[in-house]
């Protein structure tokens, strides 16, 4: 791989980005586009009006989710991650002029369409960035805890879907059956798949340097958010290769209508032993009822 990239001339490239600071510019793109995420979901706007307060706090969690997450994994303080002040003040700041700017002049901006394609880019940078802390987070206190790195580091990554019902619940909205583990969304596939290749580079089962595995993953994230953006797809590549998998290894095809009449057959079968076996009986005791009454007439 390194051999690769040094033909590709990349290796300096991808030296750099593993190096480039996310504060101000892509965390406040992270801000601006997961508060707009929210401003979009149905009834956010009457929240927004009715209680700011519930709007703010579920901004937060759609902002910093995946830190309260993974840190409740970790057995952390979940409120460590509103303890960055400046950070907190930017991400308010943001919800603050995407829901309440005078004549939603920035939510007016960040909604066309190619500011709006910038703006995703960079977010999705950022989810390298929250995929790999999670995946080290969970390692240094797991040595080699495999399947411990993958789920912090998803938790870490994917925060903000994995916990919208409890962020529902804010709003006044109760919908279970948009859970993430029942029916997940493309950024939360896109992170399990980061996580678990992350966590195999770091525990060596993955024969790649991190800012190699960096570079691909987030030109892979950015370029297939822009495409589907373009397109207006909600298919990633991996699609079909899902679909194949589930199908062979959970799909089990069951003959239900064989059964069915077994089934039937079985009760028709133990109801007419019941009717023929109770005959007897029947008039054994009608007998013995007559000779009784035939008795007592004597006897009187």
């Amino acid at each position: 791989m390194m051999d690769l990239f040094g033909f590709l001339n990349l290796n300096e490239l991808a030296l750099g980005l593993s190096q480039i600071s996310l504060f101000p510019f892509f965390d406040m793109a992270h801000y601006i586009v997961s508060v707009m995420s929210l401003r979009e979901q149905p009834g956010a706007l009457e929240v927004s009006q009715r209680s700011p307060l519930a709007c703010w706090f579920s901004s937060m969690l759609y902002c910093f989710a995946g830190a309260i997450l993974s840190a409740l994994m970790m057995a952390d303080a979940p409120i460590a991650p509103l303890s960055n002040t400046t950070n907190l003040l930017l991400a308010t700041l943001m919800w603050y002029l995407v829901f309440y700017c005078p004549l939603d002049v920035v939510y007016s901006l960040a909604s066309i369409f190619p500011l709006r394609l910038v703006l995703t880019g960079m977010k999705e940078v950022t989810r390298t960035w929250k995929v790999l802390g999670g995946v080290t987070q969970a390692g240094k206190k797991y040595k080699d805890g495999l399947f411990v790195m993958i789920a912090v580091g998803w938790a870490k990554g994917a925060g903000g879907g994995l916990i919208s019902n409890f962020e529902q619940l804010v709003r006044g909205v109760w919908k279970p059956e948009t859970n993430e583990l029942l029916k997940m969304s493309y950024p939360t596939k896109v992170t399990l798949l980061g996580a678990v290749v992350f966590s195999l580079q770091q525990c060596r089962y993955l024969p790649i340097q991190t800012h190699h595995l960096i570079f691909i993953y987030t030109l892979f994230t950015v370029t297939n958010k822009m495409r589907m953006m373009l397109l207006g797809s909600s298919s990633y590549p991996f699609s079909t290769l899902e679909s194949v998998l589930y199908k062979t290894l959970f799909v089990r095809p069951l003959n239900f209508s064989a059964l069915r009449d077994l089934t039937q057959s079985c009760a028709s079968q133990n109801t007419s032993d019941g009717s023929t076996s109770t005959g007897p009986h029947a008039q054994n005791t009608d007998q013995s009822e007559s000779r009784e009454s035939a008795n007592g007439k004597k006897t009187n």
